[in-house]
């Protein structure tokens, strides 16, 4: 299987004020240690960052920047978004196939939005999946806490079987690359 590691919206504008997502700085810290592994195994990294036309993460800004103990390797791709699906009017499909990969590891921000649409929409395109269950985050809301709200998605992506490919929850230290 030839996989790729995409890491979700992991930008300064949604991390650094207060307050913060859920485990924020345990996250990073997962994503560190994958985008670390995926790396030594020549597995591609892509790093996908959301924009908007005004606000907090308008594209160039302090914002819109990646989180700031992020690691970023030279050879690692970035994909601008403007929706919560990193596939929607993106390069990542593009890449994918130059790349000829047909397995997605996923991780970032935020576990119900661009997280999830980007999980759905990967299998949908026919792309085995696997979230990293203890790598995406999101803010708490009035019905349910981040850490509720990453759960969720941990039971419910990987229960949706009509896509065809399948979707897999794993802790990010049980995920290897190679």
């Amino acid at each position: 299987m030839s996989t790729v590691l995409l890491v979700i919206d992991v930008q300064r504008a949604l991390f650094d004020p207060e307050p913060r997502p859920f485990e924020a700085d345990a996250v990073v810290a997962r994503i560190n240690a994958l985008t670390e592994r995926a790396r030594a195994a020549d597995v591609p990294v892509v790093f996908v960052q959301h924009e908007t036309p005004k606000g907090p993460l308008v594209l160039g800004s302090d914002g819109w920047k990646l989180e700031a103990n992020l690691k970023v390797a030279p050879r690692d791709a970035v994909v601008r978004k403007a929706t919560p699906d990193a596939f929607l009017r993106t390069e990542l499909e593009d890449l994918l196939g130059q790349w000829n990969i047909d397995h997605v590891v996923v991780c970032g921000y935020a576990s119900e939005c661009c997280v999830d649409s980007t999980v759905r929409r990967a299998a949908a395109l026919g792309y085995a999946v696997t979230l990293a269950s203890d790598a995406h985050t999101t803010h708490d809301f009035p019905h349910a806490t981040g850490a509720q709200m990453r759960t969720h998605e941990n039971v419910v992506l990987p229960s949706l079987d009509s896509f065809g490919p399948k979707i897999v929850a794993k802790p990010s230290e049980a995920i290897t690359f190679g």
